[in-house]
């Protein structure tokens, strides 16, 4: 595995309001290899997209170990302009709370060989939405039950 590439999204119901992320794993041809979806409590927008990201560097972490996550390129593809251009370097941190985030995600980057951030599309990230709805969806039916 030299290239993987992770599509992420976070998503939040009232912003801030009930939230969840959706992960997907795919390899360098774009073939699906793992996807993930959790809810994450009440939090805004913006900070669903970071739980996203530290998610997926974690996950992937956990998954590989240290020595696969040293040796593999990750292209973290996001339709969170915010997030992308703040973990390149091209937009200040100015919240608070996604300060702390932010650093997070910015040193989970040590433990991996290149990490790079792609702007896409809300049409390209169709998966990783999906899976952010089926979670929020999920809850919804959890508190039709009770």
């Amino acid at each position: 595995m030299k290239k993987i590439i992770i599509y992420i999204d976070g998503g939040s119901r009232g912003n801030p309001g009930p939230s969840a992320i959706g992960i997907l794993f795919c390899n360098q041809k774009g073939q699906k290899v793992k996807e993930y979806f959790e809810q994450i409590g009440e939090k805004t927008n913006n900070e669903a997209e970071y739980q996203a990201c530290i998610f997926a560097l974690q996950k992937f972490k956990a998954l590989y170990g240290k020595k696969l996550s040293k040796n593999t390129e990750i292209e973290i593809r996001s339709d969170s302009e915010l997030l992308v251009k703040q973990l390149s370097g091209k937009y200040k941190v100015l919240d608070e709370k996604i300060q702390a985030l932010f650093l997070k995600a910015w040193n989970l980057r040590l433990d991996f060989k290149k990490i790079s951030f792609k702007l896409i599309s809300r049409e390209k990230n169709q998966e990783a939405d999906r899976l952010v709805n089926e979670a929020l969806d999920a809850s919804k039916a959890v508190q039709k039950l009770l």
